[in-house]
C-alpha cells in the first residue's frame, strides 16, 4: 500500500512537470511572427459594407490635425479597402457624398478591382477625394457614401471622420485644386504690345506750286 501511494504521488509530479514544459512551448509559439502580444494593430474604426462579390472594408475619411475640422469649401480624402471575390473584374466607377460634399472625384478616373485581389485605395495618397465640402467637417463625425460599381451595382456606408493624428497622421490631404490661369487669345493685341503706326503729315509732303511773273 506504501509502495502503492508512493507511485501515485511520483506520477502526479510528472504530470504537472510535464505541463510546465508545454506551457512556455506553446507561449512562444503564441509570440511568433505576427502575435497579437508583440504586434501591435491598431484597432479598425472604419466603415464596412459589401456589394454582391464587392467587400469594403475600413473605409475612413481624413480629417484635420486639429479639433477646428476641415472647413466649408475644402477638401478631404476617404481611404478604404475593397477586395473582388468573385471570379471576374470589377470596377468602381463612382462615389457620392450627397449632403456633405458637392462632388467625390475619383482621382485617375474609375478604380478597376481585379477579381479574387484588392484595389490599392489604403493611402497614402487619396485616390478618392470630397470636393467642396458643404459644412465644415469634424473626427468623430460620419458621412454618408454611396458606392457604386460597374458589375456589383451600390452599397451605402457610415464612414466615420478621423483627425489626422496618432496613427491616421501617415495619411496625406488632398492635393489642392489647381486654380485656371488667364491666357491671351490668339490674334489680339495689346496696346503696350502694338506696333505704332507712323502717322502721315501733309503740310510737311505737299509740294510748293511755284508762282508765275507775268
Amino acid at each position: 500500500m506504501v509502495r502503492s501511494r508512493n507511485g501515485s504521488k511520483l506520477l502526479r509530479r510528472l504530470m504537472i512537470g510535464g505541463v510546465a514544459l508545454v506551457v512556455p512551448v506553446l507561449a512562444g509559439c503564441e509570440a511568433g511572427n505576427n502575435s497579437p502580444v508583440l504586434e501591435f494593430h491598431p484597432a479598425a474604426n472604419g466603415a464596412y459594407g459589401t456589394a454582391d462579390a464587392v467587400t469594403i472594408s475600413d473605409a475612413f475619411i481624413l480629417g484635420a490635425q486639429d479639433s477646428q475640422g476641415l472647413p466649408k469649401g475644402s477638401s478631404a480624402g476617404m481611404f478604404l479597402s475593397v477586395y473582388n471575390g468573385g471570379d471576374s473584374a470589377d470596377k468602381l466607377v463612382s462615389v457620392d457624398a450627397t449632403g456633405a460634399a458637392k462632388s467625390v472625384e475619383l482621382t485617375g478616373g474609375s478604380i478597376p478591382v481585379p477579381a479574387t485581389s484588392s484595389a490599392d485605395l489604403e493611402g497614402p495618397q487619396p485616390k478618392v477625394v470630397l470636393r467642396n465640402l458643404s459644412a465644415k467637417l469634424a473626427g468623430g463625425q460620419t458621412v454618408t457614401v454611396l458606392l457604386t460599381f460597374q458589375n456589383s451595382g451600390s452599397v451605402e456606408l457610415t464612414v466615420p471622420v478621423e483627425n489626422r493624428t496618432s496613427f491616421y497622421s501617415t495619411y496625406s490631404p488632398p492635393a489642392p485644386v489647381p486654380t485656371a490661369t488667364k491666357t491671351a487669345k490668339p490674334g489680339a493685341s495689346s496696346s503696350a504690345s502694338g506696333t505704332p503706326t507712323p502717322s502721315t503729315s501733309t503740310s510737311a509732303s505737299a509740294t510748293p506750286t511755284p508762282s508765275t511773273t507775268p
